[in-house]
């Protein structure tokens, strides 16, 4: 269990002891990321993210940060995503107010020096380069736009090598001052600790921290009627693809079964996927499917990296998958399988004390029900395979699917005839 504690600015701390750790994990999640930006600031969140490292007055630069929590065996990172940008750190509990002091100094303090800023541009250019010059990673972004056209939602978090380049200093301070705001943050902590000594800390070097109200951002709009789909021509020895669908917002009462579905469909190497398509077809080495969720809409995609020729039999097969979830209830054995992965890989991830602090904190953020380990695992086993069969049939309609190829393929109606158009 955990304890939660809110500052009289709006500040949340959530604390969760696990005294026989000895480490602690620290998060820091600020509920504003690439849904929340304009046009013209297409990847703020993420540049700020990487700016946050930079150097403070106390610590001038990248290197004294790093040092700090590395010169004690610790780990520091961050990410950006399209509703919470986190900053975090684990280390040995006995560093836990050194390594708190250090991520908040970066969260307050940054300087966003000019010169720094102009180097970092640069260095999130490349990674944006690079990203585009991996189609497996690139057909990602290509299926968010599909699915959200013309919206934050589905834009790439990064933003694009013209958005990088005109955002100024200004723009970092101004998107600051309306995101990074205490009623917007929390403070998540799991571990070895001493919940009211590290609640006392927070609140001596945040409590002055003055509030207004967390940003609001522009809803998803409703799908268009009909598939939609596109091709992005590239001389690949591998055709990349994605054929997706809306899901569910984060805090759907039925989100628990569109996990067993997903995990039944396409997570992990037992799954009906892989089986099918790689083991006895044979026409694919990576295939398999996720879910995204976000405040207000969500997606489940079927993703798979295959030779060029055998890309229009993998959307046969997938779809057959779909039909088949919609036909006909998947076994009892089956459903009890994918309950049992789900529910594993949460055990076994919650072990780690970070794993703890992001379980809370992320939740929260969002102004989520917090739901204990044990609540979400009553859930889970609480679904059937009718409500399985159920959530297939409303997701799973032709009208709803929306394919991203990327592959030398230059006609646009290549992959109509596969999606039964």
């Amino acid at each position: 269990m955990y304890q939660k504690n809110v500052l009289d600015n709006g500040l949340r701390v959530l604390t969760t002891s696990m005294p026989h750790t000895r480490s602690v994990g620290v998060a820091i999640l600020t509920g504003v990321g690439s849904r929340y930006e304009g046009e013209r600031e297409r990847g703020i969140s993420h540049f700020i993210e990487h700016m946050m490292f930079k150097g403070t007055p106390r610590r001038p630069t990248a290197q004294h940060i790093a040092e700090a929590i590395e010169g004690l065996g610790g780990v520091i990172n961050a990410s950006t995503d399209s509703e919470v940008t986190t900053y975090w750190a684990k280390v040995a509990h006995h560093h836990l107010p050194f390594a708190l002091d250090v991520l908040v100094d970066m969260f307050r303090n940054s300087k966003f020096d000019p010169q720094e800023i102009d180097k970092e541009r640069e260095v999130i250019i490349q990674e944006i380069c690079r990203m585009m010059d991996m189609p497996e990673s690139w057909v990602h972004s290509l299926i968010g736009e599909l699915l959200w056209p013309n919206h934050p939602v589905g834009w790439d978090t990064a933003g694009t090598r013209e958005s990088v380049t005109g955002i100024t200093r200004q723009d970092i301070l101004d998107y600051i001052d309306r995101g990074y705001l205490p009623r917007n943050t929390v403070i998540s902590l799991a571990g070895n600790l001493d919940a009211d000594r590290v609640t006392e800390q927070i609140n001596q070097a945040l409590g002055s921290w003055k509030s207004a109200p967390a940003p609001e951002f522009i809803a998803a709009a409703d799908p268009a009627p009909g598939p939609s789909w596109r091709i992005e021509f590239r001389e690949t020895e591998q055709t990349h693809l994605c054929l997706a669908v809306r899901g569910l917002p984060a805090n759907h009462p039925e989100r628990f079964t569109l996990r067993i579905l997903n995990v039944l469909l396409g997570e992990g190497m037992s799954s009906r996927l892989f089986l099918e398509i790689r083991e006895k077809r044979g026409l694919a080495y990576s295939v398999g499917s996720y879910t995204s969720s976000l405040r207000d809409t969500g997606a489940m995609v079927l993703y798979a990296g295959v030779p060029p020729q055998k890309a229009g039999d993998v959307v046969t097969a997938m779809l057959e998958q779909l039909d088949l979830l919609k036909a006909k209830e998947a076994p009892a054995a089956e459903v009890t399988k994918a309950k049992e992965f789900t529910k594993g890989r949460i055990l076994l991830r919650m072990e780690d004390t970070f794993a703890n602090a992001a379980w809370f904190g992320q939740q929260e953020v969002l102004d989520q029900p917090v739901l204990t380990v044990d609540q979400v695992v009553q859930h889970l086993d609480a679904v059937t395979a009718a409500d399985i069969q159920q959530m297939a049939q409303r997701l799973f309609s032709r009208g709803a699917l929306n394919l991203a190829i990327i592959g030398p393929f230059k006609d646009e109606l290549a992959f109509a005839d596969r999606l039964q158009l």
